[in-house]
């Protein structure tokens, strides 16, 4: 059995995400660090994150490390904090997935998620229940640090053109959707001088305005509010605020894609140098890339493997199709509050959101899902057929066919027995054809 996912450990609270659990991992964290070192622990607003974050304390003290609570904070929050403060850091989060959700999410002592080979690590010792765990003496010390947010706040508006975007005064609209975000983000968009219009930013692990995912569908009062009163944008965050996505002027929703690939065009404008993202993101970043002379890594999907890349390659900006987006110079993390510090930094040279979407290539997208009987297989067998048509195919996560006009990604689940299938072209239809013959190739499989 595999305990870690694509980000942490993630189930159902109080059943597998349960006390026992979170004790249990904390201990194999300590062990895994030799009874030695500091961890800071932090929860999102779930209502059993701070039954999980007292678990996650005791197992750490009982191996021998201090620790420091930090409270109710965004995971960048928490990420940005252990870079300068402490050897490692647990976080209680299951980020955008629904309400009954909770997860454990390992922090590396440089801010960063957690390697992967780390997470094995912990893994392994965790199954094994061999926990080194001291004597009395030695359990490790505790305290209390209420300040992570202002920190945080403090260290994002350093890392922006604060005083150009607070000449403009913007008026903008965030929806933190009961989450950590509401502990961060209207104060920092305060701070540089804006406006600010909240929905949803009273922290309450119920979400009783929405579910943690800020979809399109579940944001028709953000996008109404930016309209009624003539914002600049709307934001809204994930349940930890890792992510964020955007509202024009007009109340039209951002594609991710988008954004990911005009934030991208942002930088490069200002700073060359290498950048990052999943085999499952837009052509729109390799064009982007491509404009500016610059080289684009693809990778594995999951923003610590996005991290890792660009640690390694010395990349200036990276991030996924999702809302989150990494800046390196501030940290190696998705970080949605640092997102909208610098959308409002692109919106004090005068151009409207709207616009600014614009000068990105556009691409159309057709997706969808199919169970599978045997995942590891299946997935085989389609690397074996694909091999032999002639085309350029990558197998970094699964196998992305590349087409003259197009491409599809068939790549299993990380956290089901499913098949996802991405695909994109310059017409929608091109879009649904392709995502339907990878469709059609998994079920062809499956069959035999």
């Amino acid at each position: 059995m595999e305990l870690f996912g694509t980000n942490g450990v993630r189930g159902i609270a109080n059943e597998f995400i349960n006390p026992e659990l979170a004790v249990n991992l904390a201990k194999s964290l300590g062990t895994y660090m030799g009874s030695r070192g500091t961890v800071a622990i932090g929860c999102d607003t779930r209502i059993s994150g701070h039954m999980l974050k007292s678990a996650a304390i005791a197992g750490a003290l009982a191996t021998g490390l201090n620790v420091i609570d930090v409270g109710t904070v965004p995971t960048p929050s928490i990420q940005y904090y252990v870079r300068d403060y402490a050897d490692a850091g647990i976080v209680i989060t299951a980020s955008h997935n629904p309400r009954q959700y909770n997860g454990i999410k390992f922090i590396a002592g440089d801010g960063s998620e957690f390697p992967r080979d780390g997470e094995k690590d912990i893994e392994k010792i965790y199954f094994s229940g061999k926990f080194s765990t001291v004597s009395w003496e030695k359990t490790g010390n505790f305290r209390i640090d209420p300040s992570v947010n202002d920190y945080y706040i403090k260290n994002i508006i350093h890392a922006v053109d604060a005083e150009a975007i607070r000449s403009r005064k913007f008026k903008v609209v965030v929806d933190t959707g009961c989450g950590a975000g509401s502990l961060t983000l209207p104060f920092l968009l305060r701070e540089l001088g804006c406006e600010v219009l909240t929905l949803g930013a009273q922290p309450d692990g119920t979400f009783p305005w929405r579910n943690p995912e800020p979809t399109p569908e579940v944001l028709t009062e953000l996008s109404d509010l930016v309209k009624k009163t003539g914002a600049a944008f709307g934001a809204a965050h994930d349940g930890d605020a890792d992510r964020i996505v955007f509202m024009d002027e007009n109340g039209e929703f951002v594609n991710e894609e988008v954004l990911l690939a005009m934030m991208a065009k942002y930088i490069l404008e200002r700073e060359k140098g290498p950048i990052v993202t999943p085999v499952s993101s837009s052509q729109r970043m390799a064009d982007v890339a491509k404009e500016e002379g610059i080289e684009l890594h693809w990778t594995a999907v999951g923003s610590i493997n996005v991290a890792r890349k660009m640690m390694e390659t010395g990349a200036v900006f990276g991030g996924e199709g999702n809302g989150g987006l990494i800046f390196p110079k501030h940290q190696y993390c998705r970080d949605g509050a640092m997102a909208c510090a610098k959308i409002l930094e692109i919106l004090s040279g005068g151009k409207k959101l709207s616009e600014i979407t614009k000068s990105v290539p556009v691409y159309f997208n057709s997706k969808t899902k199919t169970p599978s009987r045997d995942v590891a297989g299946t997935m085989e067998k389609i690397r074996n057929e694909t091999s032999n048509l002639g085309l350029k195919i990558d197998t970094i996560d699964g196998v992305k066919i590349w087409y003259d006009d197009g491409w599809v990604l068939i790549r299993p689940s990380g956290t089901e027995p499913i098949f996802r299938i991405f695909a994109e072209a310059k017409k929608q239809e091109r879009a649904e054809e392709l995502m339907h013959e990878g469709l059609e190739m998994v079920l062809k499989v499956e069959k035999t």
